[in-house]
């Protein structure tokens, strides 16, 4: 059961959290007229937060990372979906986010998907560059 979620969450939960912020944001954007870099700072938060959810397994990677890496049989052992192998360990990292999963076959595999760390570094820098640009104009009208 969490396999599925494991394989097609993230990316239905990172679209479905775009869509919802989409709306408060279009409501921003039409009612205070922000500035263009006030603009994608707000773009980019959202983005490193999705991506960094995303990267997370939205939270499972904390909570129970053995479920996001294995399934897990009837006798309490945790084992590969379509392989006969068996799950050693979980390497969980926080920041960027890393599941590694190491199996008794020897090989690991990496849980988080592909997109989710250039997605966040690329929108840490996008709001860490435009809050940069709104500092300097705040400063500039003074």
């Amino acid at each position: 059961m969490v396999s599925l979620f494991t394989v097609f969450g993230p990316p239905a939960v990172t679209v479905l959290l775009f869509a919802v912020g989409a709306l408060p944001y279009a409501w921003w954007v039409t009612r205070r007229k922000p500035s263009r870099p006030a603009r994608w700072a707000v773009i980019g938060g959202a983005a490193a937060i999705a991506a960094y959810g995303a990267g997370t397994v939205y939270g499972l990677a904390f909570t129970n990372p053995l479920d996001v890496c294995a399934d897990r049989t009837g006798d309490g052992v945790y084992m590969d979906a379509g392989r006969d192998y068996g799950l050693t360990s979980v390497d969980v990292d926080g920041f960027p986010p890393s599941v590694t999963c190491h199996w008794t076959s020897g090989h690991s595999t990496e849980v988080v998907w592909f997109w989710a760390p250039p997605l966040l570094y690329a929108g840490l820098a996008c709001s860490v560059v435009c809050f940069a640009l709104l500092l300097v104009n705040r400063t500039r009208r003074s």
